[in-house]
């Protein structure tokens, strides 16, 4: 390996050339390290970012334009007795009852109007069987404003409302056992 510098060469036992190459290595580090450390930010804010999705207590789906689940959390998974996996690339309309699908269609309309909607729905697990569920979508939209997607947030109240109604009920009995004894 030869280079040539005017009138002398450089030959790979010449001590210019290491020089030359010892400068430009740590160059090259220099530069390398300023790229790593501009990107360790980014890693850290996708990082937790993906931790607070994933470790909320709430439900959370992201829906992507096009209206297929992109990700989903193991909160909502487990809510409809699913693994997150068998969930991704599915209808997001399959998530829930089928007798909620024009208030869904609704409230989405509104979300891209408004930037977000609320329902009660019927979530729908794996097994057949409907949970109660309290749905915010939010829509996402990227630096040039065009629509990405939303977000599905779910809170599990089926726990609730079976609670709601057990009490009702008991009023019921307590109203028509008083209503007797008069």
């Amino acid at each position: 390996m030869f280079i040539v510098t005017g009138s002398s060469k450089l030959t790979f036992h010449s001590p210019e050339l290491w020089v030359y190459l010892l400068g430009l290595s740590v160059l090259l580090g220099i530069a390398l390290r300023r790229v790593l450390k501009a990107q360790t930010p980014l890693k850290d804010e996708v990082f937790m970012k993906n931790v607070a999705i994933e470790h909320v207590q709430s439900g959370v789906a992201w829906i992507r334009a096009d209206g297929m689940v992109g990700s989903i959390n193991q909160s909502f998974a487990d809510t409809l007795s699913a693994v997150p996996r068998e969930l991704v690339a599915r209808e997001w309309y399959d998530l829930f009852a089928a007798q909620d699908q024009e208030r869904l269609k609704e409230a989405y309309s509104k979300m891209l109007l408004v930037g977000k909607a609320t329902l009660e729905v019927e979530g729908r697990r794996m097994d057949g069987k409907h949970v109660g569920l309290d749905l915010l979508m939010v829509a996402i939209h990227n630096h040039k404003m065009r629509f990405v997607g939303h977000h599905c947030l779910v809170v599990d109240r089926t726990r609730e409302r079976m609670l709601e109604a057990q009490v009702a009920e008991l009023s019921r009995n307590t109203r028509s056992k008083s209503g007797v004894a008069r």
